[in-house]
C-alpha cells in the first residue's frame, strides 16, 4: 500500500445540510457507547503482565482477528482507496508484512519477552540495549501518533461538513481528548475485543459500499472498471503501471525501496510485537498470525475495489479536486452511491463515520499503549527505583496520557504542513533498526551488545539522514519544504540502503575484537609506553 498521504481537503460538504444532523447525532451516540464499553472492559488489576499481555491467554482466533484489526487504521482506510481512484493499481502495493511476522511470531512468543527492550536483551544485556529500544520505540511511535490524530481530525471535520482549517484543528483536539480518555483506561484485553469487533464491521461496510457501486453498473464489474478508466485523468494509462505521480520518474529502485520499508517496517511495529507476546504459546502465535494474513488480505482487496468504485461513480477529477491524493474517495463514494434524499444514504455515511472512529480509536490506543509499556518496563523500572504493581500501572497510565497529548499538540502545530512522510519514516525505522536486530538475536549466536548498538543507532542515523535528504522533505511540489532543494538522495524511502547498512553494522560490531583483547595482543613495552 502506498504511504504517500496528504489529508488536506478544501472546503467540501459531502454529507449535505439535510443529513448532517442525523449523522452527527448517530456518530456521537456511537462514540458514547464505545467509551462506555471501554470503561466496562477496563482492568482494575495491579499485576503488570495481566495488563500488558492479557496474562498471555489470548486464543489464536481472538488474537488473529485483533492482529488484522491492527492494520485497519484511519490513514489506511482513506489512503488506499484514494490512491487506486487516482492512479489505478499502480497506487496500491500488496502488503505482505504479516508473512514476515509469521516467520518470527513463534520465536517472539517463545522468548517470553514482550517489548523491544526485552527482545534486544536476548543476546545483548545491559541498560544500554533497553535504552536503545526505548529510543527506537519513541521514534516510531510519535510520528505515527501525529499523522493518525491529524487524519482523524480532518476526516471527522469532513464527515460533519465543516472542513475549514479551524474546524479540522478543533476536531483534531476533540478526537485527541477522546482517545486519551480511551487509552488511559484500556489494557490489551479490552482493546482486543474492540479490535475484533472492528474487523467484521469494517469489512462489511466496505463490501456494502462496493456492492452498491457495482449495482449502478448492472452488477457488472467489467462495466465498473471501464467507467473508472473513462472517468480517470489518464484513461489510456489508468489500468497500466507507471501512473503514480510521485514515483513515475524514479524507476524500479524506488518501488523496491518502498516495498522493503512497508513490508519489513509494518511487521516490526512495537504494538504488533506486544500483541504476538499475548498468545498462549509460540504455536498459537503462529496460528493467529496466519489467520490475520487472510483477514488483512480481504481488507486490502476491498480497499482496492472501493478505490475503483470511487473512480467510476464519483470520477477521478472530482476526487482530485477535493484532495490531490484522493483521501476523500471513500467518503465521497458513500455520499454519491445512494440518492441524496434517502435514509439509506444517512445510514451509510454514518457507518463510514463510525468505522473511521473505530479505526483511529484502536490504532492510536495500540500504538500509545505499546510505547508506554516499553518506556515503563524497559526504562523506568530499571533506573533503581522500586515500583509496586500499582505504581507501575500509574506510570503506564500517565505515560499514555502524555503521549496522546503530545501527539495531539504536534498534530495541531504542524496541521498545515504535509507531514505524512513521517509514516514512511516510522516504517523505515522499524525496518532498519528492529528487523536486523531481531534477525541477528534469533539466528546468530555471536551477536552481542556492541553489534546491537551499532545496528540500532547506526541504522537510525542513516535512516534519518536519507529521509531528510529525500524528495519527501524538499525539492518537489508535495514535499515538506517545496521551496528548498537539498534532496540529494533520489528515493522516497531509505530502505534499500539503510536496511543493508544496519545488517552490516551489526555484523561489524559483533565481530570486532573487544578492546581488552586488542590491548592484550600488544607487546608489553608498547603498552607501557
Amino acid at each position: 500500500m502506498t504511504t504517500r498521504l496528504l489529508l488536506s481537503w478544501g472546503t467540501v460538504d459531502p454529507v449535505g445540510p439535510a443529513a448532517r444532523g442525523p449523522v452527527i447525532s448517530a456518530f456521537l451516540v456511537f462514540i458514547g457507547l464505545c467509551l462506555l464499553w471501554v470503561f466496562t472492559l477496563a482492568s482494575r488489576d495491579d499485576h503488570p503482565e495481566r495488563l500488558y499481555v492479557a496474562d498471555r491467554s489470548l486464543s489464536p482466533v481472538l488474537n488473529g482477528f485483533a492482529l488484522a484489526g491492527e492494520h485497519i487504521t484511519v490513514v489506511t482506510l482513506f489512503a488506499a482507496p484514494g490512491a487506486v481512484a487516482l492512479f489505478g493499481y499502480d497506487g496500491f502495493a500488496s502488503v505482505i508484512a504479516l508473512g514476515v511476522l509469521v516467520l518470527l511470531a513463534q520465536r517472539i512468543r517463545d522468548s517470553g519477552r514482550y517489548t523491544l527492550g526485552g527482545l534486544f536483551s536476548l543476546r545483548a544485556s545491559g541498560p544500554g540495549t533497553r535504552t536503545a529500544a526505548a529510543v527506537v520505540t519513541l521514534v516510531i511511535t510519535v510520528p505515527l501518533l501525529m499523522v493518525q490524530l491529524r487524519a482523524a481530525g480532518i476526516s471527522a471535520a469532513l464527515l460533519i461538513g465543516m472542513s475549514s482549517p479551524a474546524a479540522q484543528v478543533a476536531c483534531t483536539v476533540m478526537m485527541g481528548c477522546l482517545i486519551a480518555c480511551f487509552a488511559a483506561v484500556a489494557d490489551l484485553r479490552g482493546t482486543t475485543f474492540v479490535q475484533v469487533v472492528k474487523v467484521p464491521v469494517t469489512l462489511a461496510v466496505l463490501a456494502v459500499v462496493t456492492l452498491l457501486a457495482t449495482s449502478t453498473f448492472s452488477w457488472n464489474p467489467g462495466n465498473l472498471l471501464s467507467a473508472a478508466r473513462e472517468q480517470s485523468t489518464a484513461p489510456e494509462k489508468y489500468l497500466s503501471p507507471g501512473l503514480w505521480a510521485h514515483t513515475v520518474h524514479l524507476g524500479p529502485m524506488n518501488t523496491i525501496s518502498d516495498h522493503i520499508v512497508v513490508i519489513l517496517g509494518t511487521a516490526m511495529m512495537p504494538h504488533l510485537v506486544l500483541r504476538i507476546a499475548a498468545s498462549r504459546s509460540g504455536r498459537s502465535a503462529r496460528r493467529s498470525t496466519s489467520l490475520s494474513v487472510g483477514l488483512t488480505g480481504a481488507f486490502y482487496l476491498l480497499l482496492a475495489m472501493t478505490g475503483f468504485a470511487a473512480a467510476a461513480v464519483v470520477g477521478s477529477k472530482e476526487i482530485g479536486a477535493v484532495d490531490a491524493n484522493g483521501q476523500g474517495a471513500a467518503i465521497l463514494l458513500a455520499s454519491d452511491v445512494i440518492g441524496q434524499a434517502s435514509t439509506s444514504r444517512v445510514v451509510l455515511i454514518t457507518l463510514v463515520a463510525c468505522v473511521a472512529f473505530l479505526a483511529v480509536l484502536t490504532a492510536v490506543t495500540s500504538v500509545t499503549f505499546a510505547a508506554s509499556v516499553a518506556l515503563t518496563h524497559d526504562v523506568l523500572t530499571r533506573t533503581g527505583r522500586s515500583l509496586t504493581g500499582a505504581g507501575e500501572m500509574r506510570a503506564v497510565r500517565l505515560s499514555v496520557v502524555l503521549l496522546c497529548v503530545g501527539g495531539m499538540a504536534l498534530s495541531v502545530a504542524f496541521h498545515r504542513y504535509p507531514v505524512e512522510f513521517l509514516v514512511t519514516f516510522s516504517l523505515g525505522v522499524g525496518a532498519t533498526c528492529v528487523f536486523p536486530a531481531l534477525v541477528y538475536s534469533f539466528f546468530w549466536r555471536k551477536f552481542n551488545r556492541r553489534g546491537l548498538l551499532w545496528c540500532v543507532y547506526g541504522g537510525l542515523i542513516v535512516c534519518t539522514v536519507l529521509t531528510i535528504s529525500s524528495p519527501t522533505v524538499s525539492g518537489t511540489d508535495y514535499a515538506l519544504l517545496p521551496q528548498a532543494n537539498f534532496d540529494w538522495y533520489p528515493l522516497h524511502t531509505s530502505g534499500v540502503i539503510s536496511v543493508p547498512t544496519a545488517f552490516l553494522l551489526g555484523w561489524l560490531g559483533s565481530t570486532r575484537p573487544p578492546r581488552g583483547a586488542v590491548r592484550e595482543s600488544r607487546p608489553v613495552d608498547t603498552v607501557k609506553a
